[in-house]
């Protein structure tokens, strides 16, 4: 297929102005963005989104889950569509960059084949998935999992967040449920841009990352079960405290990813005390444990030690643990022929880059088990991000854009 000429690039300012504006959308405290999954600012930024694409010319699909599918035709109606995007909710304390360059992104690749009059044989679809970020309804990805047949949509409409509210009530309310069955659209191929989140790229001085794999993930959801009691009146000996046992349960994970270098992470990211008062031994804790790697047998290793010994751990201090799996899914590989296009587009347009595993997961990772999927990256300043001071600059997006450019039209097919 023809690839489109080196001189054929994106307007990259255009890309940082509409980046600023969604940014003004569910601003956060510190710069960044708090524009959680079906809340009202979401809400907004859909419909600022929505608006954007119908000036583009774009016709706008939503399913039954939120996913948002904005369609440029093609020449020949029956042919595939090629798929790009990625996400615009974000985490409480997010960046203006994460999800929302993959999206914000495949819109401008949009622009530009308009402003050169460009006609592709495949329609072209860019994409806002909903509640990537999985922050406030676990899990993460769960609308594209939902259409990849990783989930059940009834099962995702029961997802809760800490309120008690549910997902499916909360989709209705901010009015974004569409009528479109999920899952039933035919896909050439997908092709998502993200921001590392780490600090490979960086460091060592590449403009853009080729995605030849994911890292697989389990996230265990671990209740350590106590005593409350009173912090001044309990001799130390008969304390059965579920905060010392949060302690070294959360040394264990550590130990456990430390032993499986390289290639594996480990951590204990969400946490929540009970009854959390000053003066009140904890009687409960529940957290999570987030184990990543790129090789399925580290990942279940992993998980398996956890299991094996955290119990006994416990019971050595008075306390018991218990453990279940809430979110996982085995390590990606892309598809090779969408890894060639982005590296070909990379080299073509002069970037410096190199292979790299994702760290993170995205929603890429489920559609790759139902079209054939591919991701671009560029860098991020100091590997920072899920924070506030998450920062790129507008030549890293404007390159990572440009090479999303590429890859899709080459996949679409120009018609001269």
């Amino acid at each position: 297929m023809a690839a489109p000429g080196e001189n054929m690039t994106i307007n990259g300012e255009r890309l940082w102005d509409s980046l600023m504006d969604m940014a003004k959308i569910g601003p956060g405290i510190a710069g960044g963005n708090n524009r959680q999954t079906l809340t009202d600012e979401d809400a907004q930024g859909r419909a600022v989104f929505q608006t954007w694409c119908v000036a583009a010319g774009m016709t706008m699909g939503v399913d039954q889950m939120g996913n948002m599918f904005a369609r440029r035709e093609g020449t020949d109606p029956d042919a595939a569509p090629v798929y790009m995007g990625s996400h615009l909710d974000t985490q409480p304390t997010g960046g203006k960059y994460d999800g929302v360059l993959g999206v914000l992104g495949g819109l401008e690749v949009i622009r530009t084949l308009n402003d050169l009059k460009i006609k592709t044989r495949h329609p072209i679809v860019v994409v806002n998935w909903t509640n990537e970020e999985g922050t406030r309804f676990a899990p993460a990805m769960l609308a594209s999992g939902v259409f990849a047949g990783r989930h059940t949509q009834d099962w995702a409409y029961d997802r809760v967040d800490a309120q008690g509210k549910r997902f499916g009530d909360e989709l209705e309310r901010i009015g974004w449920k569409g009528s479109e069955p999920v899952g039933h659209r035919p896909m050439k191929a997908f092709f998502e841009l993200h921001i590392e989140q780490g600090p490979i790229l960086e460091a060592e001085g590449k403009q853009i990352g080729v995605v030849t794999h994911g890292q697989g993930l389990r996230w265990i959801e671990c209740t350590i079960t106590g005593t409350e009691s009173h912090t001044g009146s309990t001799p130390m000996a008969m304390r059965r405290n579920a905060g010392r046992g949060l302690a070294l349960i959360t040394e264990l994970v550590h130990e456990i990813a430390m032993k499986t270098q390289p290639g594996a992470v480990g951590a204990i990211g969400h946490i929540d005390v009970y009854p959390n008062s000053r003066n009140i031994i904890p009687g409960k804790v529940v957290c999570t444990v987030d184990f990543r790697s790129h090789v399925l047998d580290k990942l279940n290793a992993m998980v398996a030690e956890l299991m094996a010994r955290a119990p006994a751990i416990c019971a050595d201090i008075g306390v018991t643990f218990a453990a279940q799996i809430v979110g996982q899914f085995d390590p990606p590989a892309f598809d090779v022929g969408c890894v060639n296009a982005i590296r070909g587009a990379a080299e073509r347009l002069g970037y410096s880059h190199m292979d790299i595993v994702s760290g993170a997961g995205h929603d890429a990772c489920w559609i790759n088990d139902v079209a054939p999927t591919a991701m671009v990256m560029c860098p991020c300043v100091g590997g920072l991000s899920h924070n506030e001071a998450e920062e790129i600059s507008a030549q890293w997006a404007a390159a990572g854009a440009n090479v999303l450019f590429h890859a899709v039209v080459e996949t679409a097919e120009i018609v001269e």
